[in-house]
């Protein structure tokens, strides 16, 4: 009953934060710009470029928002992963409580399930409030290095309202206090602050290893791509386009 009640008033507050704090266009946005992030709601990840400078940054809207959210949680690759956290932990039998059986399985995919959403809730809600933009932004065409710095920044920074990042505060906040917040409804195994903190820091490390699949799976599929239909080039979106990749082409 506990854990309902603090997940209805989370999840209450997270979606009144992101209902009624839409992110807002910057004054240099032009109206075809915005008509574009206005594109139909996807779980489909889109590839976002990072941009240059300051002003070609485009605020998040609410709805893309919202649409974050949704492919971080319930998101082709958040799902997959979920498959291979609950088949290690039923595995290696680790809560004991769950068990080393189907059941078992069952119970720790829907404890990362619930951990995944309400940590992405928090962030959503939170970056609603304080102009935090928490998608991830290509860096594909620039030397590996620079790329691989991409991905770490982006780990623990992101865009705000004027065009530069900074340090990822809601992002800081949802990770830690989902994590420590969620030992109400942990088996008592893990449900104490050492636990919370190497979940913590496994919060981070998902992100990094989310972030580099991002970064790289569009190119390698684009490769595979371009073998099988014998060296056809298949181009991705330019910077801050905000489309989607399908892996055959981009819409």
């Amino acid at each position: 009953m506990k854990k309902k009640r603090v997940i209805i008033l989370l999840a209450t507050w997270c979606v009144w934060l992101m209902a009624t704090l839409p992110g807002s266009a910057q004054p240099g946005q032009t109206p075809s710009k915005l008509e574009a992030q206005k594109a139909r709601f996807t779980l489909t990840p889109r590839v976002e470029a990072a941009p240059q400078t300051g002003a070609e940054y485009q605020s998040i809207t609410g709805k893309q928002r919202v649409e974050w959210f949704a492919i971080s949680t319930v998101g082709p690759s958040s799902l997959t992963g979920g498959l291979f956290s609950a088949g290690l932990g039923t595995a290696m039998d680790t809560p004991t409580e769950y068990g080393p059986h189907w059941e078992g399985f069952g119970k720790r995919y829907g404890m990362r399930l619930t951990g995944v959403s309400m940590g992405n809730l928090m962030e959503a809600g939170l970056g609603a409030a304080w102009g935090e933009d928490p998608r991830y932004f290509h860096a594909e065409g620039r030397p590996f290095g620079r790329r691989v710095e991409n991905i770490v920044d982006l780990t623990f920074r992101a865009y705000e309202p004027d065009g530069q990042r900074h340090l990822a505060k809601a992002r800081y906040a949802a990770t830690v206090g989902n994590n420590f917040l969620s030992n109400l409804w942990r088996t008592d195994s893990e449900a104490d602050w050492q636990h919370a903190l190497i979940r913590t820091a496994e919060g981070f490390g998902g992100r990094a290893l989310s972030n580099t699949v991002s970064e790289f799976l569009p190119q390698v599929w684009r490769k595979i791509r371009q073998r099988h239909h014998g060296g056809s080039a298949v181009k991705l979106p330019g910077p801050s386009s905000g489309r989607r990749w399908t892996g055959a082409r981009v819409r």
